[in-house]
């Protein structure tokens, strides 16, 4: 019964876009991005730019993606390191920031004296072990784990690089414990990036280049998700998701041709 159930689908009002690997790669856009992105904006769609991003805090962010030349407001991006600021707050505890130093302005005001929290992103620098065995004996004593996100790897201009995940892995081993983690894939990290769209799910695309991170985590929300294969993918990364994509295109003006021509 496919065309019921593509009949039941809602007319598509909110687009998100992931940026690293997707519109660009460090200090290299996309080929032809900039010119897809200001296409999809003469479309009568909200978009919203999502990422698990923890290198840089978000006014760095913006300040790289306007240099590459793309037309992007601060408040059109939602980032894993706002939501991990909102449960901070929310909590009401002082963390531990295993987090690169670029990051650190989006937590200005956040209490990190004597931590009873820890909070872990990409944070190369402070990867090493007597930070590590800081952060499993404050968990050991009872300090929640909060992953910013948990990406096995991302994609650097020299190859493959660890994303923070197998860090937060190696804490939960050692303290029997699990992390809440605040990025993508997480359902609440989507919702919350649609907050404002007036928007549900089955009216939302994600564009991404992580499998699971950007296209299962946003089918699982209820969106459709569309992969490209730029950035960190690696061939058959489609098959590692169940359902699987409901597209998979080469790069993002693909993706934003197939939005323009079937989903409006």
């Amino acid at each position: 019964m496919p065309g019921r159930r593509m009949a039941a689908r809602r007319a598509l009002k909110t687009v998100l876009v992931d940026l690293s690997g997707t519109l660009h790669i460090e200090d290299s856009a996309v080929p032809g991005a900039q010119e897809a992105l200001k296409r999809l904006r003469s479309a009568p769609v909200t978009i919203r730019f999502v990422t698990n991003t923890t290198k840089e805090c978000k006014r760095d962010l913006l300040e790289r993606l306007t240099k590459l030349g793309f037309d992007i407001a601060e408040n059109e991006i939602f980032t894993s390191l706002t939501a991990a600021r909102n449960l901070l707050e929310q909590r009401q505890v002082r963390p531990l920031l295993l987090v690169d130093d670029k990051a650190l302005p989006d937590f200005t005001g956040i209490a990190t004296d004597d931590p009873n929290a820890v909070v872990v992103g990409l944070a190369p620098e402070h990867f090493h072990y007597e930070m590590m065995n800081r952060a499993f004996r404050l968990i050991l004593d009872g300090a929640p784990l909060i992953a910013i996100h948990k990406a096995r790897y991302f994609k650097k201009k020299d190859g493959l690089a660890l994303g923070p995940g197998p860090f937060v892995a190696g804490l939960e081993y050692a303290t029997d414990t699990k992390a809440t983690v605040v990025g993508k894939p997480e359902k609440t990290f989507f919702l919350e990036a649609l907050r404002g769209t007036g928007c549900v799910p089955e009216e939302a695309v994600m564009i991404g280049d992580d499998c699971r991170d950007d296209v299962g985590g946003a089918q699982n929300a209820g969106m459709r998700g569309i992969l490209v294969r730029t950035g960190k993918y690696r061939p058959a990364d489609e098959d590692k998701i169940n359902p699987a994509p409901y597209l998979t295109c080469e790069n993002f003006p693909e993706a934003v041709e197939h939005i323009l021509e079937h989903l409006l």
